[in-house]
């Protein structure tokens, strides 16, 4: 009975270790939206990303976790096939949240897709949002992402960039790069568009 405990327990820990090393290797393979750093400080960083398209979903604001993966589900299902065309479309990183007063989540859509091109979502909460290029201030931080870590990191970047006198909207946005099952070198973000007189 032993024995057969500690064979259950290897192959667990295999399983585990395998699916890590997966999540890793495709980390690599993931379309991420492109930016350029311009001004790099102690806790953060400034960038301008390039325009891009993305699919977008309106949810209520009841709590960060609940919200994420009520947002996540609705997504992925459109880029899983849930759509007039049945077509699968290639998942993308960072995912991105608001986290203003009101919470939409947005998946960034493969370059080789144009607006027009696009197969139209049989979720009508779905909607199709273009971005100009824009830039931003960018702080990081590891681990599981929640609320409060959300909330602490918001604080801090708005602490930062008042110390440097670098004018900001309201609008932040979480910025989660991994998968959800993936435990190691977990990467989060908070940005916050800047003002144009920056």
């Amino acid at each position: 009975m032993k024995q057969i405990f500690s064979i259950l327990i290897l192959i667990l820990v295999i399983g585990f270790v395998v699916v890590q090393l997966f999540a890793l290797k495709s980390q690599y393979n993931i379309e991420t939206h492109a930016f350029t750093v311009k001004e790099k400080y102690d806790t953060f960083e400034i960038r301008t990303y390039e325009k891009a398209l993305f699919t977008s979903v309106k949810l209520p604001k009841n709590g960060f976790k609940d919200a994420a993966s009520n947002g996540f589900s609705i997504l992925a299902g459109y880029i899983f096939g849930g759509n007039d065309k049945k077509e699968k479309i290639a998942m993308t990183s960072p995912v991105k949240m608001s986290i203003q007063d009101s919470m939409t989540m947005l998946f960034m859509v493969p370059h080789k897709f144009k607006k027009e091109t696009l197969p139209l979502p049989n979720d009508s909460n779905i909607e199709f949002k273009e971005e100009a290029e824009k830039t931003v201030a960018a702080i990081g931080f590891g681990g599981w992402a929640n609320a409060k870590k959300i909330d602490r990191y918001k604080k801090e970047l708005r602490a930062a960039l008042d110390a440097k006198d670098i004018s900001y909207s309201n609008r932040f946005f979480f910025l989660g790069y991994n998968a959800p099952y993936e435990v190691f070198n977990r990467k989060n973000e908070i940005i916050v568009e800047l003002n144009s007189e920056n």
